[in-house]
């Protein structure tokens, strides 16, 4: 039996109305392993078209992947014995939880992008090396250090003010680190092998609603992390994330006339670190 002709219009209505929410819950799908399966799946459907606009969400993803990291530390921390080491193990215990939660995909950026800068100072040959999926020696010692930097300023950050400010700066960090990469793409080409390339569909442009989209999830991710720890220097950690992004669309633009996929995994994780670290230096 098929469904009336004002049925299915109403319907189709109702799917436009609730776009905004497809486009975010295909945000978590496609960067996080958070399933989005069956009937669900089928409602929120996907097209390049959406997965581009999905790109207005990354901060939104950055909600849920740094709340869980913020709830996984804060957790673990409450629940060991007070002792000098249980900001390394809530730290450690929380970087472990994100890395599983996001299967790594930004830390996998960061390696091949890594990996190929620093495998050849030609533009097309760097560009093939990225496309390996072999981790070589430049990849595995960003990725040692990246994580290393993520763990050791978390602690830092609770030793100097309270496992609850290194809790917030993770959920404000994650936000704001995924705001980052939109700047690279509203303002660089992708380069690349485009047929190939994973980050194409989302990078072939982004609309200035669709950073607006992406700075209002912002702005109220830093909002919510103001009123929970009112007096923190986060305007400081914010210019910190910028100075890292910064940096990071300058070697993009220096080294590849553009961005990849992997460039934009890898601003993440450099934004993560500088807001830290800027964090952790205005306390």
């Amino acid at each position: 039996m098929t469904a009336s002709p004002h049925r299915a219009e109403a319907a189709q209505r109702r799917r436009g109305v609730l776009l905004p929410l497809r486009h975010f819950l295909l945000a978590i799908q496609f960067f996080t392993r958070i399933p989005i399966t069956g009937r669900l799946a089928d409602w929120v459907g996907f097209s390049p078209a959406m997965l581009r606009a999905s790109a207005a969400h990354f901060p939104g993803v950055g909600w849920v992947v740094g709340g869980l990291s913020a709830a996984v530390f804060y957790g673990v921390w409450l629940a060991l014995p007070a002792q000098p080491a249980a900001p390394w193990v809530a730290a450690l215990a929380c970087t472990v939880f994100s890395v599983l939660l996001t299967g790594a995909f930004h830390e996998d950026g960061l390696a091949d992008l890594v990996d190929g800068l620093g495998g050849s100072l030609n533009r097309e040959r760097a560009l093939d090396i990225m496309k390996d999926s072999r981790v070589g020696t430049y990849g595995a010692l960003a990725l040692v250090l990246a994580v290393a930097a993520k763990v050791a300023l978390l602690v830092l950050l609770a030793q100097a003010g309270g496992a609850w400010l290194a809790a917030v700066a993770l959920f404000a960090a994650h936000v704001t680190s995924r705001l980052m990469p939109l700047f690279v793409i509203r303002t660089l080409a992708h380069v690349g092998d485009t047929p190939q390339s994973k980050s194409k569909p989302l990078a072939e442009s982004i609309a200035v609603a669709g950073l607006l989209a992406g700075l209002l999830w912002w702005a109220l991710g830093m909002a919510l992390a103001g009123w929970l720890l009112p007096g923190a220097p986060w305007a400081l950690a914010v210019v910190g994330a910028l100075m890292g992004m910064g940096w990071m669309w300058r070697l993009l633009h220096r080294r590849l006339q553009g961005f990849t996929g992997d460039g934009l995994g890898a601003t993440q994780q450099v934004s993560e670190v500088c807001f830290y670290l800027a964090l952790a230096l205005a306390l």
